[in-house]
């Protein structure tokens, strides 16, 4: 594991915004791309992309290689896959899905090295396959000081149960799946509606209380603001939404 990680940490710890990108591409060019752009992090979205930890390897090689920080979104609260994400290089994880602080407990354990977990050690290329000069010992509480756990809501019931998800020792805050909720919630013409606002603010509030960071969508410049303005210091867009909006600036430009 890179420094990379730890810068992210350290400025999510300090309540700076960030700006990243949940995406399925696996192509290191473009993650290289990204980066160079500016971009905070990388999210590979492995629950909706095809990608495994074999494909995360080389998105996280590329990440560390253009400055950003590389997580993962699994496709299931599955602790054997989080347990290869980590050690391909995966520096933290987004875990879609969750209802209740059982989910979130197993997830912690899935990621933190006891006494703070249950996941494995072995010479992998996250720690450098242990040849480096860093310690096991040193590796460990490094990896379970600075990995980012961020649980997602995006389901009725984590929402309802949002302050007993928040107690959970261990989490570092929240990400906001607005379209899943909407859907939770009934609307299945998507998150433009009050209820989705006033469940963000929601899980704002409670994490403000816990000393957790508040991430969801923004797919604009303003929304970005607007809910930088109302406390969220993770600002998530996506590959295709960067390049359809680019299109629609330079097109509208272009043809007047």
């Amino acid at each position: 594991m890179t420094g990379v990680h730890k810068v992210l940490k350290d400025r999510l710890r300090a309540g700076e915004v960030v700006h990243g990108l949940l995406s399925p591409n696996v192509e290191p060019d473009l993650v290289e791309t990204l980066g160079l752009l500016g971009f905070d992090f990388y999210i590979l979205d492995a629950e909706h992309g095809r990608a495994g930890p074999p494909e995360a390897a080389a998105v996280v090689r590329a990440s560390e290689g253009a400055g950003l920080a590389p997580l993962v979104r699994p496709r299931s609260l599955d602790a054997k896959l989080i347990l290869q994400f980590l050690d391909a290089g995966m520096t933290g994880i987004m875990l879609p899905g969750v209802r209740n602080a059982d989910d979130v407990k197993r997830l912690v354990e899935a990621v933190k090295y006891p006494p703070a977990g249950l996941r494995g050690l072995a010479a992998m290329r996250a720690n450098g396959f242990l040849l480096g000069a860093e310690k096991q010992e040193d590796w460990v509480l490094r990896s379970n000081r600075e990995t980012v756990v961020l649980p997602q809501i995006e389901t009725v019931e984590a929402l309802e149960r949002v302050e007993e998800l928040a107690a959970v020792p261990g989490i570092d805050g929240f990400i906001v799946g607005p379209r899943d909720l909407a859907l939770a919630l009934g609307f299945p013409d998507g998150p433009g509606h009050p209820e989705i606002e006033s469940a963000i603010d929601l899980v704002v509030a409670v994490a403000k209380r816990r000393g957790l960071v508040v991430g969801t969508v923004a797919p604009t410049d303003a929304r970005a603001k607007d809910l930088a303005a109302r406390g969220l210091t993770i600002m998530l867009h996506s590959v295709t939404g960067l390049l359809k909006t680019g299109a629609e600036a330079y097109f509208k430009a272009a043809k007047g």
